[in-house]
């Protein structure tokens, strides 16, 4: 354990020492404060393009906004984040191999496994640490302009937002494994994506797919209760387990790295 602990640790670090750390604070604390900020200035912007509007032969009328408003725009714009944290990692396994650094710790003794498990680790905590702290920001901002009485699961639905982003991010680190370009991994990951996304449009294979996780609408307005996304939420995590060990074994047969 004492190899895995000194790998992970390597790999922290690493972040920090890139710079990837603080640009992720940065991204993540700028959509937080983001959501709040288009609320509250919706009124205002709508104001002024009224009188334009108005020549135009269209009304616009008094627009109210409240915590509804926020928490819809910071489920639209999460998945931007992802996206982002999907690009800005793709390369975690892929520029191993280009610059052939693994080969000299698997030659120390350094177990596969272990690999795959410390860069699992490491960018599954930073997204994680990351939701929360969007969410945080988000959540306080809220509080402060209107209170967030009007509503419900609103811990819930981040957190099935956040469990589908570990479950894309798994799929990652299994592209990572089987593909050697870079290119590559962000198209399986997508193609992950996809997949859950088209047996999400089959109202019989819904609940079943990654992609309910991300029905924040219903939840949201009390639609649908936290009851109504457990099987969702077994499946995702039964991929997550199954794309690890996939990621290990293609990672095991691997002959050049």
């Amino acid at each position: 354990m004492k190899q895995l602990s000194a790998f992970t640790k390597k790999e922290f670090l690493e972040q920090i020492r890139t710079g990837k750390l603080l640009l992720l604070g940065i991204i993540f604390c700028l959509f937080g404060i983001m959501n709040p900020a288009i609320a509250k200035l919706t009124p205002w912007m709508m104001e002024i393009l009224s009188s334009q509007l108005a020549e135009s032969g269209m009304i616009v009328t008094e627009v109210r906004v409240n915590d509804m408003t926020s928490w819809t725009q910071f489920f639209k714009n999460m998945p931007m984040v992802l996206m982002i944290f999907i690009v800005m990692f793709s390369g975690c396994l892929t520029t191993e191999y280009q610059k052939g650094t693994l080969l000299n710790m698997i030659t120390k003794g350094m177990k596969r496994w272990k690999i795959i498990a410390s860069k699992t680790a490491v960018i599954m905590v930073l997204w994680v640490a990351g939701c929360l702290l969007s969410f945080g920001i988000t959540l306080g901002y809220n509080a402060y302009f209107w209170g967030n009485d009007t509503v419900q699961n609103i811990e819930a639905a981040a957190g099935f937002f956040c469990l589908f982003g570990l479950w894309i991010l798994a799929a990652l680190i299994m592209a990572s494994a089987l593909c050697r370009q870079t290119f590559a991994v962000i198209l399986g990951t997508g193609a992950a994506y996809l997949g859950a996304y088209l047996i999400g449009m089959f109202p019989a294979f819904k609940p079943y797919s990654p992609s309910c996780l991300l029905d924040s609408a219903a939840l949201l307005t009390g639609a649908n209760s936290t009851g109504d996304y457990l099987w969702a939420v077994f499946i995702t995590i039964l991929l997550m387990f199954i794309q690890g060990v996939v990621a290990i074994i293609a990672f095991n047969r691997k002959t050049c790295l």
